[in-house]
């Protein structure tokens, strides 16, 4: 290197160079200073690349940052923001090391002044970070004032909602003090408690006051404190049964004039002659639910009257499975697991002087009996269902055994004898088939196959070809048995088997089910071309029913079943809460202890005294009324 900066001993070192032989020596020195060389450019060519890596990740982060204004009159602030970032060792660690040389540090400042010259082309006009400020504020205030509109639209449609059921309220409680002022036979109950003498008297001119009508209601309601906790439930009620006059009073107003007139109320012109109204669908369709609020304001509980007293008492073998009390209802048969059939007089059960009630007939039979039914027409008739599969026919009176029928394949669910024609009676079973007798034949006369097991059947009341069935499938058929090649109807709507079916009248029918509900049908929305889910028009819950099957039993709208927690319901068709239970005594008798496993089995009423009858799991029975 030093001969190459010295000129005058050039050409002599170079022939001097040329003329001695090579050796080790010279030629080390000259790779050396070839190294010298090579390492100095290829330290310039990365400090070069250094700097172009970093300027192109300042460039990708600056064009990155949606805040940032990329046109020209914004690009002096951007560097400064770019130039006071690439002193943070995160961001820019070339800089950050102090043990480059000072040449380095010489051309990277060079480097950065020529940057700093053609980004600063413009003059500074604005400050984009308050420009970013103002644009995050602006967003934030869009958000709030979205939800501020979307939420006074929502109470919007609340308010009409609500402005709607204050009309529907006000509407009914003008009708309900109309009627209490005059004193009418009106569609609700409310009216006709007034005092007769003040209804002679010429009160029906007296114009009464929301607030007297207020207290006389909370008089009538000895449980208040029931009757708020249980206000959720009513007020559903309530505008289910007022939403579903809306579809009449629509479809009324497209019919003729006479009709749309005739579905108004219509109030006597004078006082001198009897009131008379024709209601419209609107009231017509409360009088249910206002004639079941009076029951769940009248009723709270049952009150045992009396108790069978039997020797096989306190036992799981005598679960009492079947409850049926005879055509003048002065006999109760109880049957069940202990294979027994025992007729009781109810009158023996009623005297408490008596300490064991021993049954006046008693029928064996060799299985267990699932069912029992009393023959309306034929007096002592008395058919029989049990776990072989075995239809039976007695004579309750002497305890003779008057036919046998044994088609079925399996076990024996339920047997009902018709109450139009009292020589036809049905059966159902776990063979899933549905069996139609008669009486005077000694082999069936139809029978019905269906896909599942059938747990329960009954007749309909008015006619002797309608014949309904709940199946494991959770469905209900209705059969027409004139015409059994498809179901008359199709009820779909319990998640579990459906274990009792009874009718509430020619026209409504209510259903029992595992699924610890019951459900009440309007067969007039049924259809047979398709499941009528849409039937079903309440749905019962506050029993628990899981896997037992725990009876079911109606009387004059009034639906009584049993519960796996040991007590008795009772429910009125127009309400979805009970209006009374009773509790069993749930004590192992043997142990003395807590028996939680013990259930309320069957139930039946007795129509003369609307006093029902319960029996449980160990064979409790009671009598009790409602109070």
């Amino acid at each position: 290197m030093w001969k190459m900066l010295h000129p005058t001993t050039s050409t002599l070192t170079t022939t001097t160079l040329l003329n001695q032989p090579s050796h080790p020596t010279s030629t080390s020195a000259n790779a050396l200073d070839v190294a010298v060389v090579a390492a100095a450019c290829a330290l310039l060519l990365l400090l070069a690349l250094s700097a172009l890596l970093y300027c192109l990740r300042r460039r990708k982060t600056f064009f990155a940052d949606s805040t940032v204004n990329c046109f020209p009159c914004d690009a002096a602030a951007a560097y400064r923001k770019t130039r006071n970032a690439t002193y943070s060792p995160e961001l820019h660690p070339l800089l950050a090391r102090q043990t480059l040389p000072a040449t380095v540090d010489d051309e990277e400042q060079q480097l950065w002044k020529i940057t700093e010259s053609e980004v600063v082309c413009e003059p500074e006009e604005s400050n984009s970070e308050d420009d970013v400020g103002v644009s995050e504020n602006d967003f934030e205030t869009q958000i709030l004032l979205h939800f501020l509109l979307s939420l006074r639209e929502e109470k919007k449609k609340q308010a009409t909602k609500l402005e709607e059921v204050l009309n529907f309220l006000n509407e009914d409680i003008k009708e309900v003090e109309r009627s209490y002022s005059l004193g009418t036979d009106s569609a609700f109950p409310l009216a006709q408690t007034k005092n007769p003498e003040e209804r002679g008297n010429g009160a029906h001119c007296q114009d009464f006051s929301s607030s007297d009508i207020s207290r006389l209601i909370r008089r009538s309601f000895a449980d208040e404190e029931r009757l708020l906790s249980n206000i959720n439930q009513l007020e559903s009620s309530y505008f289910s049964a007022r939403s579903r006059a809306l579809p009449k009073e629509a479809s009324s107003a497209s019919s003729n004039d006479k009709n749309v007139m005739e579905s108004e109320w219509r109030h006597v012109e004078t006082v001198d002659k009897e009131p008379r109204r024709i209601r419209s669908s609107s009231v017509a369709c409360l009088e249910s639910f206002c004639e079941g609020l009076c029951k769940f304001a009248r009723y709270s509980k049952f009150e045992e009257c009396a108790r069978l007293r039997n020797s096989d008492q306190f036992s799981s073998g005598n679960i009492v499975c079947a409850l049926s009390f005879d055509r003048d209802e002065e006999y109760i048969a109880a049957a069940g697991i202990s294979r027994k059939i025992k007729i009781f007089d109810l009158s023996d059960i009623s005297n408490d002087s008596v300490e064991i009630q021993y049954p006046v007939v008693e029928m064996s039979n060799e299985s267990k009996v699932s069912s029992v039914c009393w023959n309306t027409y034929i007096q002592n008739h008395l058919a029989s269902a049990d776990y072989g599969g075995e239809i039976k026919m007695w004579d309750a009176g002497t305890g003779q055994l008057l036919s046998q029928y044994m088609e079925h394949q399996k076990r024996a669910w339920s047997v009902h004898i018709s109450l139009s024609d009292p020589k036809m009676f049905a059966s159902g079973s776990d063979d899933c088939s549905v069996k139609v007798w008669n009486i005077n034949e000694r082999n069936s006369v139809e029978t019905i196959k269906m896909p599942s097991n059938i747990c329960c059947v009954q007749f309909s009341p008015p006619s002797t070809n309608l014949l309904f069935f709940g199946s494991a499938d959770h469905k209900v058929y209705g059969y027409d048995l004139r015409h059994t090649r498809i179901p008359w109807c199709s009820l779909a709507g319990h998640a579990k088997s459906v274990s009792y079916i009874k009718f509430i009248d020619a026209e409504t029918v209510v259903t029992a089910s595992t699924d610890n509900s019951l459900k009440l049908w309007d067969l007039k929305k049924t259809s047979s071309s398709a499941l009528s889910s849409d039937a079903c028009v309440l749905t019962f819950k506050g029993h628990r029913n899981q896997k037992n099957f725990v009876g079911l039993s109606v009387l004059d709208g009034y639906i009584a079943c049993g519960s796996e927690s040991n007590e008795v319901y009772c429910y009125h068709k127009s309400l979805p809460v009970p209006i009374a239970t009773h509790k069993f005594e749930s004590i192992d008798p043997i142990s003395g202890h807590p028996d939680n496993g013990q259930f309320v089995s069957c139930v039946c009423w007795r129509k003369k005294s609307n006093m029902l009858v319960a029996a449980n799991s160990v064979g409790i029975v009671k009598l009790l009324q409602m109070v």
